[in-house]
């Protein structure tokens, strides 16, 4: 189920060709598509995206809550992963594959967050001490 904020996300996404104006995102977005761990269906998140090379790097930090997302469950346990994604040629949808960083990779992903924006050092303050997962994604066609 999307809630009306992610819906108003995923809308604005695909209709203005993978830019976001919402909350600042602009093409800095991707749509996670995955299939809910417990349940098998299919979800779709709009997420902030960080460019890696040619791969993207995701961060679990769900503005700051104590709580781990749901979607990083779903990450975690399923292999059937896709990204509808900006591109030069309008979006595009890709398979990709996922991998979480290790720790000794954590610290340089963290910092490219933080450099893109400060509310992810804010968002320290309202976690309880949750470490935020990242997961670097990366297309395989």
């Amino acid at each position: 189920m999307v809630n009306d904020f992610n819906a108003q996300v995923i809308d604005e996404f695909r209709s203005n060709n993978g830019v976001v104006t919402t909350a600042g995102f602009g093409d800095n977005l991707i749509l996670l598509h995955t299939l809910g761990a417990k349940s098998g269906e299919p979800r779709v998140n709009p997420l902030l995206a960080v460019r890696d090379g040619h791969s993207w790097l995701l961060i679990g930090s769900a503005g700051g809550s104590p709580a781990t997302p749901a979607w990083v469950h779903n990450l975690r346990a399923t292999s059937d992963v896709r990204v509808e994604a900006p591109g030069p040629d309008g979006i595009r949808t890709v398979p990709v594959s996922v991998a979480e960083l290790r720790p000794d990779e954590w610290e340089q992903a963290w910092a490219k967050f933080t450099r893109h924006s400060p509310s992810f050092v804010k968002y320290t303050e309202t976690s309880e001490g949750r470490r935020f997962p990242i997961f670097r994604i990366t297309p395989t066609t």
